[in-house]
């Protein structure tokens, strides 16, 4: 299956983590107009963006995620695989 690849809120600079929580450590930062590809998503903390407040976090490469709160997907549901 192609990996589709979704923007990032506009004027967000978002933190990508190497876990599905705010817990987890900052692994890098994505610039502001950055679009990510989602391989698969994963439940984990609730996070509230500009996209609303959801526990689906988008695991955008290996080890690293960002809140789906922060992603335009178009849905608040899974629009990829579940994380294994």
């Amino acid at each position: 299956m192609a990996v589709k690849y979704y923007p990032v809120a506009p004027g967000y600079r978002v933190n990508v983590r190497s876990g599905p929580s705010t817990t987890y450590p900052v692994v890098r930062v994505l610039a502001e107009g950055a679009t990510v590809p989602i391989h698969c998503q994963k439940a984990g903390e609730w996070v509230s963006g500009p996209y609303g407040t959801t526990r689906l976090w988008d695991s955008i490469a290996p080890g690293q995620y960002v809140s789906d709160s922060y992603v335009r997907t178009g849905s608040d549901d899974y629009v990829a695989p579940r994380c294994a």
